[in-house]
């Protein structure tokens, strides 16, 4: 098998050529697709998104340079560091939705519905109901305000710092470390700031039953709070949503940058 190949590379060398960086490309793009959102989601069937990918793959195959294979090169080990870089684009583009859904998980708390909890496919974990809504919020806007248009440009833009057929990556050129701690921190600051109102009304609600509940005893707050907690929050949700849609849109349009 190892002849054939051999024979076969002399004897169509620009097609080798190809077919070597298309297996590159396509694997640094299903890396990308592991993490990144919109990408991500189990809701999309498997076959599409392999098709998509393959259809990248083409499209990225004829923009890019492709370098000539060095001599004595892993090919196994040049897939797996390239869909390893595809992973670590798409999980640094992942960090800003995980903002946003980590405000909805707040919010689901101070409502009182922590015991409501669904399976999220796409994490393979339990998530709040809350969270949830915001995380396909999130990754709406992403996608309205051409947030996979960024991911795409960035996953081309890439093969400038990481070659196909590297074998050291660059980490340094890829993640600034003060940003991504930036990113991350982010995650409890700015969902913090997404869920306040909700939190804010909650915790007014909250001393208004504890006063009833020091001036007439014999009501049972602790049974009103079950059913005040999730109407009230549900209200002010419903009424700060289009400021809260501004504000995610503020939000990822700030870290266009990083793409």
């Amino acid at each position: 098998m190892d002849l054939v190949l051999g024979q076969f590379a002399k004897l169509f060398p620009e097609i080798n050529l190809a077919l070597g960086a298309g297996i590159m490309i396509f694997a640094r793009f299903l890396g990308l697709m592991q993490f990144a959102p919109g990408f991500n989601r189990k809701e999309i069937p498997t076959i599409a998104r392999l098709s998509f990918a393959l259809i990248i793959t083409v499209i990225v195959a004829s923009v890019v340079k492709i370098p000539p294979v060095p001599e004595h090169t892993s090919i196994i080990l040049c897939i797996m560091l390239n869909y390893m870089f595809g992973a670590l684009i798409g999980y640094i583009v992942n960090c800003v939705i995980a903002t946003i859904t980590a405000g909805g998980d707040m919010i689901n708390t101070q409502m009182g519905m922590s015991s409501a909890m669904v399976m999220d496919p796409t994490s393979k974990a339990q998530t709040s109901i809350v969270g949830n809504l915001f995380t396909l919020l999130g990754v709406i806007i992403f996608m309205q305000i051409g947030g996979l248009y960024w991911l795409i440009e960035a996953f081309i833009r890439s093969f400038g710092i990481f070659s196909m057929y590297g074998i050291s990556m660059p980490i340094e050129k890829v993640v600034n470390m003060d940003y991504l701690i930036l990113l991350t921190s982010n995650v409890f600051v700015v969902g913090m700031q997404i869920a306040a109102p909700v939190l804010l009304a909650t915790l007014g609600q909250d001393i208004i039953l504890g006063t009833i509940s020091k001036t007439a005893p014999q009501i049972n707050v602790f049974q009103m709070s079950f059913l005040f907690k999730p109407v009230l929050g549900s209200l002010i949700l419903t009424w700060i949503l289009p400021m809260l849609i501004n504000v995610i849109t503020d939000y990822i349009s700030s870290f266009s940058n990083i793409f």
